[in-house]
């Protein structure tokens, strides 16, 4: 392997919506859509602006994505109405990652399932109280249920007594390259066991996120998955389309291509030509 550094809005019209000019095609694994006819709750005193479906896709398409993933922020607590709403709306291609209490009931699971539901998310990085324990149980019921895998925001240096546990887990993913230097390591033990690293939020994570980008994929190609992490609420620094290129750059054309589409088809069992 070697590195480089240096709103028609349904199914197959979304997906051919989103081809940028040079060609390129992204699966974002990591957006953001904020509607206000949906609960909200602030978080740590937070509210953010209205962030609609078709002010998204707006920004999106341009960009060259044709399929990705729904993420419910720390702001949309335990509710399952705006990702019931909204994922119909967007068709083939798209899924959802929600956030759910320990006893949500199996059939409740199910639902979602149904309407591409695919994941869920343990946000302790805003103050969500689970513990390690809880968090590989519920991780294990949902894969049990639907085949979910889970998801993380987390400073990964946290993770470091419970390396063995969560790679147990049928498909862990860490959000935003694990957000700190400190970290690394303790991300690479993992990805060397198959957890998956979200190329998100590099305004976000305080760490070389070139080196830290290289890393992860010397330790398996497989491991990253693309998210623009639109629109980016409280991030230091908003994405910027040059992040796109900054993959492109450190990982070379085939590392890339798998990064942005290979690796989170894969991990969200997306049908998507």
């Amino acid at each position: 392997m070697t590195l480089n550094r240096r709103t028609s809005i349904g199914g197959a019209a979304a997906l051919a919506a989103g081809t940028a000019p040079d060609g390129r095609r992204l699966f974002d694994s990591h957006c953001h859509i904020i509607d206000h006819r949906f609960p909200i709750v602030a978080n740590q005193g937070y509210v953010p602006p209205d962030f609609p479906l078709e002010e998204y896709l707006a920004r999106a398409r341009p960009l060259g994505v044709a399929a990705g993933a729904v993420v419910s922020g720390s702001f949309q607590a335990n509710d399952q109405s705006y990702l019931m709403d909204v994922l119909p709306k967007l068709g083939s291609g798209w899924v959802g990652v929600t956030q759910m209490p320990n006893d949500y009931p199996d059939a409740e699971i199910a639902k979602l399932d149904a309407v591409g539901v695919r994941a869920v998310r343990f946000n302790l990085f805003r103050g969500q109280i689970d513990t390690v324990d809880d968090i590989v149980a519920m991780a294990t019921r949902v894969h049990a249920v639907a085949g979910w895998h889970a998801e993380m925001y987390v400073d990964a240096a946290a993770l470091k007594p419970h390396v063995a546990k969560l790679s147990k887990l049928p498909q862990l993913s860490i959000d935003h390259l694990g957000m700190t230097e400190a970290g690394v390591p303790v991300l690479l033990e993992l990805v060397a066991a198959g957890c998956k690293v979200k190329a998100t939020g590099f305004g976000r994570a305080k760490l070389d996120v070139a080196a830290t980008l290289e890393a992860i994929a010397k330790t398996s190609p497989n491991a990253l998955v693309f998210g623009t992490d639109i629109p980016s609420t409280r991030a230091a620094r908003p994405f910027q389309p040059s992040d796109i290129d900054l993959v492109e750059k450190v990982l070379g054309p085939e590392l890339a291509r798998m990064a942005f589409w290979d690796n989170p088809i894969g991990l969200y069992r997306v049908k998507a030509g």
